[in-house]
C-alpha cells in the first residue's frame, strides 16, 4: 500500500508535465497525494473495519466518505459523477458506471496486501472493482495487479511473474522502458497503464528504479508509478527509510491513522517496511 502512495507522490507533479528520463527529484515542495492516494485508502479503511457489514454498498460509502474528506485531488470526471450521485440515490440501486479506467487497478494493493490465497484474491479484487469499474477490462486490469502483487511476495523469478501475467491475463509485456518512453502517451485505460506499470517493475533493479522508470515513460504518471510502486514493494520488501519519511511527512494524520492500522494488520507479509510505517506515522 505504502508503494502504491508514493509512487502516486513522487508521479503528482510529473503527470501533465511528463518527464522522459530517470534523473529527476523524487520530491519537490510541490509534491503531493492524489485521489489515487485518497481511493488506496478508502479500501484499506473498508478492509480494516471487520465489524462492518462486507457488502458493496458499504465500500461506496466508504469511497464516498473519502472523496467527500479530500474533494479536490483530480478524480475523474466520471468517477467524480458517479460517487456525487452517491448522496442522491439510495445505496440499494447504485449502480457501477462500466468504467475501464486504470483507477480499479490504483487502488487495489490493499486487496492484495491483506491476503495470500490467489484465488480470494482474484475474487475479492473482483468484488473491490465491480462497484464501479464493472468492464471486463476493469476487472482484468484491478486483478493482474493484485495476482502479480500477491505472487511478488514470494516468486523472486520475474520471467515466471512476467509469465504468469501473459499466459493469463493476456497482456503484452514484450516492451522496454526504453521502448516506451519513446512512444507511450498519455492513456488513462487499464489497457494501456496496466502493462506499462509492470514493464516498469519487471525492468527495475530496485524499489525506487521502479518508480523512476515509471515517471521517465511519461502518460498518467502519478497512476502509473502507484501501480508500479505496488508492485515493486511486494517483491523488493524494501524501501529506503529517507523515502518513506518524506512520504508520510505529506500526508494528513487522518491517512496516517489508516495506514499505520493496516501495516498492523499486514506486517508478517511486509516486516521491514511495516516497522519504518509504525516510526513515522506514531
Amino acid at each position: 500500500m505504502i508503494g502504491a502512495i508514493i509512487g502516486d507522490i513522487v508521479g503528482s507533479i510529473y503527470e501533465f508535465n511528463n518527464h522522459k528520463t530517470k534523473e529527476f527529484d523524487l520530491f519537490i515542495k510541490e509534491s503531493t497525494f492524489t485521489d489515487d492516494t485518497v481511493k488506496t485508502v478508502a479500501v484499506a479503511d473498508f478492509i480494516l473495519d471487520e465489524h462492518g457489514n462486507p457488502g458493496q454498498p458499504r465500500l461506496i460509502s466508504y469511497l464516498h466518505k473519502w472523496y467527500k474528506l479530500y474533494p479536490n485531488e483530480s478524480y475523474g470526471a466520471k468517477f467524480t459523477q458517479w460517487i456525487k450521485n452517491f448522496d442522491k440515490i439510495h445505496y440499494v440501486d447504485f449502480e457501477p458506471y462500466n468504467s475501464y479506467g486504470n483507477g480499479s487497478a490504483m487502488r487495489i494493493s490493499p486487496v492484495a496486501d491483506s491476503i495470500s490465497s490467489m484465488k480470494a484474491c482474484l475474487e475479492n479484487a473482483k468484488f473491490v472493482t465491480e462497484v464501479s469499474h464493472n468492464h471486463i477490462e476493469g476487472v482484468k486490469g484491478a486483478q493482474a495487479t493484485a495476482s502479480m502483487i500477491v505472487l511478488a511476495r514470494d516468486e523472486k523469478d520475474k520471467e515466471e511473474l512476467l509469465n504468469y501475467i501473459v499466459n493469463k491475463f493476456g497482456y503484452d509485456l514484450s516492451s522496454t522502458v526504453n521502448e516506451l518512453r519513446e512512444v507511450y502517451e498519455y492513456n488513462e485505460t487499464c489497457q494501456r497503464t496496466v502493462p506499462e506499470a509492470m514493464i516498469c517493475f519487471i525492468e527495475s533493479t530496485d524499489f525506487e528504479d521502479a518508480i523512476r522508470n515509471a515517471v521517465s515513460i511519461g502518460g498518467d504518471s502519478d497512476t502509473l508509478a502507484c501501480i508500479t510502486g505496488s508492485i515493486a514493494e511486494a517483491y523488493y520488501q524494501e524501501i529506503p527509510e529517507w523515502i518513506i519519511e518524506e512520504t508520510v511527512k505529506r500526508l494528513p494524520a487522518n491517512i496516517k491513522r489508516v495506514l499505520f492500522n493496516f501495516y498492523e494488520e499486514v506486517q508478517s507479509q511486509y516486516p521491514k517496511i511495516a516497522e519504518l510505517i509504525f516510526k513515522y506515522t506514531l
